[in-house]
């Protein structure tokens, strides 16, 4: 199949695909542009910058197929944005730890998988997965497996003996956790066993894990940037959001927990992103702390 075709009745000759390319597939001949490489990694940028749509990729979609936004296609020129409204969300998204019972739809999960592809990728790789949880039931259920885990760590730590040989082998990775993890742990499972407090979700209704096949160039790179395109759509959307890290690093763990989640042995998990409608409200913009960038001079 073809992944680039180009309508010579369309296309003007007016050379702008040439440049943006990135595999040097496309060039002028003849005052037509010609598909001349055999490489093409479908970025699209051929497609986006012809003015007589007369390219398409054959492999990508123009539409994202949105149910609760609509979708405007005329791409936003550098400098016509306002960057203070972008600044502004940035800045209100905050990490929900309070969830209303209200459920979220499924078109809505769906719209903010679609949202978190359109992200960069390594060499445009596109290689994650979204597994959705669109119920409380499917996030309890995964709760239980995460608490399971940590209920074994927490006994391994525990234990001094145990501590001391597994350093051996991992250079003080379970004495670190015994010091940083293990109470505020205990405390959670303790309050999950006793009343079903839930520490780890804290309630939400669904939540939208990522993976990224192993193969991919940039994988933990590739599911973050996809992460914050989500985050901040959701907030845009009414919903509030959390990155549940413990839960990732148990998945990374328990190949039943990947299996149960339906990850394939080919992919790695990066990020579990709790979701639900908040039950707090902010009335100020979150802080952060003051940075002092590096900056390099070869003068």
């Amino acid at each position: 199949m073809k992944k680039v075709i180009i309508d010579k009745q369309l296309c003007n000759g007016c050379g702008l695909c040439t440049p943006v390319c990135p595999d040097r597939t496309i060039d002028l001949v003849d005052d037509k542009a010609a598909v001349v490489g055999e490489k093409c990694m479908v970025c699209g940028h051929c497609q986006a910058v012809c003015p007589t749509k007369a390219i398409k990729v054959s492999l990508i979609a123009t539409e994202l197929g949105l149910e609760n936004i609509q979708e405007n296609l005329k791409a936003i020129r550098p400098g016509r944005y306002d960057t203070d409204e972008l600044v502004r969300l940035m800045r209100s998204r905050r990490s929900c730890r309070n969830f209303n019972d209200r459920p979220v739809d499924l078109s809505i999960l769906t719209d903010l998988v679609k949202i978190g592809t359109t992200a960069p990728s390594g060499t445009n790789s596109q290689a994650w997965n979204f597994t959705i949880l669109p119920t409380r039931k499917e996030v309890a259920f995964l709760a239980q497996m995460t608490a399971d885990f940590y209920r074994y760590l927490n006994k391994m730590a525990a234990n001094p003996i145990i501590r001391t040989i597994g350093d051996l082998f991992s250079g003080g990775v379970l004495t670190n956790y015994y010091r940083k993890y293990y109470t505020t742990v205990k405390t959670g499972l303790e309050e999950y066993e006793a009343d079903g407090t839930d520490r780890l979700f804290h309630g939400a209704p669904a939540a939208i894990l990522i993976s990224v096949r192993k193969a991919a160039s940039c994988p933990g790179e590739d599911a973050l940037l996809a992460s914050q395109n989500i985050l901040l759509a959701a907030h845009g959307l009414g919903l509030g959001s959390c990155l549940i890290g413990f839960v990732v690093e148990a998945m990374r763990r328990r190949k039943n927990m990947r299996k149960a989640m339906k990850i394939q042995e080919k992919e790695e998990i990066y990020a579990v992103i709790a979701l639900g409608y908040p039950d707090e409200q902010y009335k100020r913009v979150a802080g952060r702390k003051v940075i002092r960038p590096r900056i390099l001079s070869t003068g």
